[in-house]
This record gives C-alpha cells, sequence and structure tokens, in this order.
C-alpha cells in the first residue's frame, strides 16, 4: 500500500497560521508604531501602563504574599494540577463571588492564567468564526483581539461619555441578530473608570433576556469602586440570563504577574450544560494556571484585611480627584470623572488643537516636548480621548498636570489664545 504522496520542496516555505495572522492587539500596535521620543531634559512619566506595580508604590498585601510562600514552603503543589484548578482553591472562589441572590459552588468555578486566560476561553467556547460578540466602545483592546483572531466578528456598541460611560442600550439592541453569540459587559470599566447602577445593569439584562443572548461579564474590577458608588455583580440581578463572569486576582489584589484568573459559571436553568463541557475541554488544552498561586488562595481571601482594600480605593480616588480638578481648568481638555477602576478618560476638543491630525500625534507630541505619555483613546477605538493611569504615585499627579497644562495652553487654538496675542500685541 502506497503511502501519500510526497511534494518535492526546493526552498524553505515556512508560513505563518491564519489564526497567528488574525491576531492583532490595537494597543500594541499603535503604540509600537509611535514616534515617541521624550524631551531629554524632562524624566518620563508614563500615565499609560495599567499596570498598578509600576512605580512601587502600591505594594501587594503581606496576606498574600506570606500565603505564597507557604504554599511555596510546603513542596506539595510543584507539579501538574487540575487543569480547571485545586478543588479546595475553586472552593475558595466560589466562596468569594458568591452573593446572597447568585450562590455557587466549586464545580461553577474555572481557574485560568489571569482574567485575559478567562476571556480568551468564553469567547472561544461561546463563538463559531462568522459569528458575532457584541463589546464596548470604547472598551479593552485584548476583547477585539481574541475574538477577530478566532475568525469572530465583532460589533462594537457605545458608551456614552455624557452620561458616565453608560451603555446606549437603543444601539446595543439594535446589533443583534440571530448570529450574535453573547454580548461583553465590562464593570467596573477599562478604560472609562465607571461604575453602572443596578437600574442600568438590569436594563442590559433585559435585553439580553428578551434575545435569548448569553453575556460574558468582565469583573476583573470586582468591588474596586469609590466611595458612593455600588459594585452590583450582573449574576445577582438575574435568575434568568446565563452568565460567564471572569475576574481574578490581578487588579484588586494588585498582582498582575501572579497570573490567576477566574472563570464562573452562573446558570440556574442548565442552559450551560454544553459550554460546561467545552469550558472543561478547552481548560485542557494549557493545563490549569500556577499551582502555588491557586493553593494560595484560601489563605489570600482569609487573610487580607479589608483596610488594604480601603487604603487602596482611597488613593486611588484622591489622584482621580486630582487630576480630574486639574484636567478641568486646562483649555481645551474634557475630563470625564471616574467612578472607580484605575483609569480616567480625557476628551481633546481637537478643533481647539488644529495642529494635530488625531490623538495619536497630540499624545506623540505631548511626549516629545512635556515626556508625559497617556494613552491615546484610538486604541480603545475611540478617538479624540486619552486614558490617564491614577495608580502613578501622589507626587507626580501635579508634576504631570504641569506639563500637560504647559502642553495644551501652547498648542490651544481658541478665544484664550486669541486673547493672550492680542495683549501682547502680536
Amino acid at each position: 500500500m502506497e503511502g501519500p504522496a510526497k511534494r518535492a520542496r526546493t526552498e524553505w516555505e515556512v508560513p505563518a497560521s491564519t489564526f497567528s495572522s488574525n491576531t492583532f492587539n490595537p494597543i500594541r500596535s499603535i503604540v509600537d508604531g509611535m514616534k515617541l521620543t521624550p524631551n531629554p531634559d524632562k524624566a518620563m512619566i508614563a500615565l499609560s501602563i495599567g499596570d498598578p506595580t509600576v512605580f512601587g508604590n502600591l505594594p501587594a498585601p503581606e496576606a498574600a504574599e506570606d500565603a505564597v510562600v507557604q504554599s511555596l514552603k510546603a513542596r506539595k503543589f510543584n507539579g501538574y494540577g487540575p487543569s480547571t484548578g485545586y478543588d479546595k482553591s475553586r472552593q475558595a472562589v466560589a466562596e468569594y463571588v458568591s452573593s446572597p441572590t447568585a450562590q455557587v459552588e466549586a464545580k461553577d468555578i474555572i481557574l485560568c492564567s489571569g482574567c485575559s486566560g478567562a476571556l480568551d476561553l468564553c469567547i472561544t467556547v461561546l463563538a463559531n468564526p462568522g459569528q458575532n460578540i457584541l463589546m464596548p466602545r470604547p472598551g479593552f483592546s485584548i476583547y477585539k483581539t481574541l475574538a477577530e483572531s478566532l475568525g469572530v466578528k465583532v460589533r462594537l456598541y457605545n458608551l456614552l461619555p455624557d452620561k458616565s460611560w453608560e451603555i446606549d442600550l437603543k444601539h446595543l439592541s439594535s446589533l443583534i441578530d440571530d448570529d450574535t453569540a453573547a454580548i461583553m459587559v465590562n464593570n467596573p470599566s477599562n478604560p472609562c473608570g465607571s461604575v453602572f447602577s443596578r437600574e442600568h445593569l438590569q436594563a442590559v439584562l433585559h435585553i439580553a433576556e428578551v434575545n435569548k443572548v448569553p453575556i460574558i461579564a468582565d469583573e476583573i474590577y470586582e468591588h474596586f469602586v469609590f466611595e458612593g458608588h455600588t459594585y452590583h455583580p450582573m449574576a445577582s440581578l438575574t435568575t434568568q440570563v446565563p452568565i460567564l463572569s471572569c475576574g481574578g486576582l490581578t487588579k484588586r489584589f494588585l498582582v498582575p504577574g501572579w497570573r490567576l484568573g477566574w472563570i464562573v459559571v452562573y446558570d440556574r436553568n442548565n442552559i450551560f450544560s454544553e459550554v460546561r463541557q467545552g469550558l472543561m475541554r478547552l481548560s485542557q488544552r494549557i493545563l490549569g494556571p500556577n499551582t502555588l498561586v491557586q493553593a494560595a488562595l484560601p489563605d489570600i481571601f482569609a487573610n487580607t484585611p479589608q483596610d488594604f482594600f480601603q487604603s487602596t480605593l482611597q488613593y486611588i480616588k484622591k489622584n482621580a480627584e486630582r487630576f480630574y480638578q486639574r484636567f478641568c481648568e486646562i483649555p481645551g481638555l474634557k475630563p470625564v470623572m471616574p467612578q472607580g477602576a484605575m483609569y480616567m478618560m480625557v476628551g481633546i476638543s481637537m478643533a481647539h488643537f488644529p495642529e494635530f491630525e488625531s490623538d495619536i500625534q497630540f499624545v506623540e507630541t505631548m511626549v516629545t516636548e512635556q515626556s508625559v505619555f497617556c494613552l491615546p483613546a484610538t486604541c480603545f477605538q475611540y478617538p479624540g480621548y486619552f486614558r490617564v493611569v491614577l495608580t502613578v504615585p501622589a507626587d507626580k499627579v501635579d508634576e504631570a498636570c504641569d506639563r500637560i497644562e504647559q502642553f495644551c495652553r501652547d498648542h490651544y487654538c481658541g478665544p484664550d489664545a486669541q486673547e493672550k496675542t492680542l495683549i501682547n500685541g502680536v
């Protein structure tokens, strides 16, 4: 019996896969393509990176560090763990995320390599190539990256800056069709720092229920809300809509490099029976997240004091208030006060800065002249804004604002600028 015919190769041909070719991260693509040449006379202030560890001013809780050290020294967690995570660790997450109206058990938890790993599994298990998922604009760019790499189409629903970035419900509803596999909801929000009210989340859930579309809830910033606002887990507000909630240690515990995330399957009506099996199979592709951090989870949750979370929130909120106050005084800028998370979106009145064609060029020039780097919101499919990270040391807030103000006053064209010109007699 003859084997398959062999193709004679005279030269090397090793193309990249279609999957890799379809994988595109807007943030990395835009930032890598920017011409960032800081002013050599001014130390760089990076307000662009959503990593709370960068400046060293927000350390992880000692209780969490101690828990990981103990799991390391136990010498019991150096081997492969179950692909969905240790049962004890899954139970710890179940107890951590359960609310009076949305109780879950260990069987409802899948541990993942960070929240991005959780999002990847959720998108992969719910959508086939050619189907679509509804995602927020502005929104975290990795949603689009993950979906489009799989051949899943992305439909962007608008958030409304004049309503503290609430979802445009009519626009959201208009995008749903027979090929819609899921609605992605990010609350609290990156990049907006918004925190949705109970009533607003219920309105979104109503749309999902009427159209029979499940929800992927990116809740990595759960409980990361400022005083005066309340975090409502989406699953706590519905008995009908099946939800895959993604969370993790990354933000609230200030340990993004530990790569410990989770999926919570909220499914009271057994709608996700096949999805559960699919998630189990998908988790076996990677064989689970870091075992040392997994093993430490029960102690991390039990022993991290509440004042750690409170002091972090107070610090971030104080920075947010200071940035907002200063930006409101700068001609040409329109900040939107955040309600939680680690970010603020700032609108640019581009008509008053006619020499710049885009928010990207605006930010590039600000780096060149003032050595302050904010992320252009084109990265989030929302041009005309930039995003500021609020985790910087307090002493850098005013310095950054001083430089941004100087930059804007140097380039602003409007009534104020004309009056200044007349006064100076030029």
